[in-house]
């Protein structure tokens, strides 16, 4: 049997509302710390919405012209509309390796090599969080968000993939707290790529995530005391 093989996956084509999804992940989180539900994975799309992180600053909320809601995620305010593929994470660490950072890289790297599938050669930046690429005008620009809750060793939140959203609605936030770079999609950089297609591509890796799930993360190099 296939590692992801007793997870369920979940697939909207629908929009869903933040709020509503919000709850889905939170009663799921608990059922699956219970031991009452199976592990989720679910992907989907929200209508327009700003969402505040923990570490979320007032100012950084430029032009609230959609709904802000408090997601209880990390991180700072995030942009979610049509166009954008989210991937939902309920998973049970107890299961697996007890590592929030390498929960963390993993998720990066199946996103990464998702992207890869499409021609986009992405990466992790150090001291920012995200997916990063070269936009259209050849400038580091940031094409995916991570943003992730660990409640009893049970996972909620996950990523954003921008595929094909207005990307003018960023305007209304400091994605991520980061004012230096700016935002870019698939489309921008001349890839079509629908909801199905990019679900499909990122299931396709979903055993090898797994698998490094199941292995603590090396530990951060850092340099000898003086």
């Amino acid at each position: 049997m296939a590692a992801g093989d007793s997870i369920e996956i979940r697939r909207e084509h629908v929009q869903v509302p933040y709020r509503e999804a919000l709850d889905a992940m939170s009663a799921r989180n608990v059922a699956i710390a219970q031991g009452s539900a199976p592990e989720q994975i679910w992907l989907l799309e929200h209508p327009p919405v700003y969402t505040a992180g923990t570490s979320a600053s007032p100012d950084e909320l430029l032009d609230p012209r959609f709904e802000v809601v408090e997601a209880g995620r990390g991180g700072r305010y995030t942009y979610h509309g049509p166009g954008q593929r989210i991937g939902y994470l309920l998973l049970d660490l107890r299961t697996r390796a007890r590592d929030v950072r390498g929960f963390v890289h993993a998720l990066e790297g199946w996103v990464i090599e998702t992207l890869a599938d499409f021609g986009v050669e992405a990466w992790r930046a150090e001291g920012r969080i995200g997916i990063w690429t070269h936009g259209p005008d050849g400038r580091e620009a940031k094409i995916g968000a991570i943003g992730v809750r660990i409640r009893r060793w049970v996972t909620m939140h996950g990523f954003s993939v921008n595929l094909s959203p207005d990307l003018s609605h960023f305007g209304g936030i400091v994605p991520c707290g980061i004012e230096a770079f700016g935002v870019t999609s698939l489309a921008a950089l001349g890839r079509d790529v629908t909801a199905q297609a990019w679900d499909e591509a990122l299931l396709s890796h979903l055993d090898a995530f797994l698998a490094r799930l199941d292995t603590p993360c090396p530990p951060l190099d850092r340099p000898e005391s003086a």
